[in-house]
């Protein structure tokens, strides 16, 4: 039987100095504060805002909530993330993705600073995690994988690595994270042919495609260690991953669960985000004062 990777003592450490932090820089004066900028009535949104705000809060870190219409303007709302951006209160942003169609979401994400985009939502955060240059924030899950991996001592350097997936939230920037670590990266996906056999040959299988009970027992072999990124529903309405876990635990190393893996350490690096954020701007404002005398 396999190993458990359980996110929740990954979370809690994570969390712990997080609130330390936040303390500290409430203390000196640099309460860190998030901004939710929300678009629309969705219920998922309502009930994510109601989390994140009581995590938050939890943490010691302020929340303020904007909200606008479901037919808001693209001119609107990348004036309240340009106006964010350049307002010295706010450590963070988390706009709430995806927005409504009628938006170009490329083009206002582009409005705010990457200093600011704690879930490394726009371009120009994902150009530092594809350049290395440590510009902006890495996507939370992905990093989460890496947290997961290191708080098991799951050494990464010289391990294949498979990458079940290739969005711009978590494929892609979670490849480029690892080869940072030294691993050697495949990036599969559900078009891939003869998956079964390239999910195999890795040390080490991300699944991130979407698409539930994806990984199953052909698969996979002895000794592996699984990440399950996925977030699904099966048909009686429970919470489920890409991987069959019950077939795949039987066979592998170490898993991640769903839920209860990834998902709790994505959302403690997202305040850790917030609080770092709020840190390097304190760390900054000397130097900006500097340069306006």
């Amino acid at each position: 039987m396999a190993v458990i990777l359980s996110g929740k003592a990954v979370a809690e450490a994570i969390t712990e100095k997080t609130r330390a932090e936040a303390e500290a820089l409430a203390a000196a004066g640099r309460q860190p504060l998030l901004l939710v900028v929300r678009v629309g009535e969705k219920g998922s949104d309502l009930s994510y805002e109601k989390g994140v705000t009581r995590r938050a809060q939890n943490a010691g870190i302020e929340v303020r909530v904007k909200v606008l219409p479901e037919n808001v303007s693209g001119e609107e709302l990348t004036t309240v993330l340009r106006e964010a951006s350049e307002d010295p209160t706010v450590s963070g942003v988390l706009p709430f993705l995806p927005l409504p169609r009628h938006l170009d979401e490329k083009i206002i994400l582009s409005a705010l600073v990457p200093e600011k985009d704690i879930d490394g939502a726009t371009m120009a955060s994902m150009m530092g995690v594809y350049t290395g240059s440590g510009e902006g924030f890495a996507p939370c899950t992905p990093e989460a994988v890496l947290r997961i991996l290191d708080h098991y001592e799951i050494s990464l350097a010289g391990k294949r690595v498979v990458v079940v997936g290739r969005s711009l939230v978590v494929g892609k920037p979670l490849s480029m994270l690892l080869l940072k670590r030294n691993a050697t990266v495949t990036i599969c996906h559900t078009r891939t042919e003869d998956l079964p056999s390239e999910t195999r040959r890795a040390d080490i299988v991300v699944a991130a495609c979407g698409h539930a009970n994806t990984i199953c027992r052909e698969h996979l072999r002895e000794g592996q260690v699984i990440l399950d990124v996925g977030i699904n529903f099966d048909e009686d309405g429970n919470m489920c991953g890409d991987v069959a876990f019950d077939e795949a635990s039987e066979v592998v190393q170490a898993i991640t669960p769903v839920p209860g893996g990834v998902g709790p350490v994505t959302n403690a690096l997202l305040l850790a985000h917030v609080v770092e954020a709020a840190r390097r701007a304190a760390s900054r404002e000397p130097l900006v004062e500097a340069r306006r005398k």
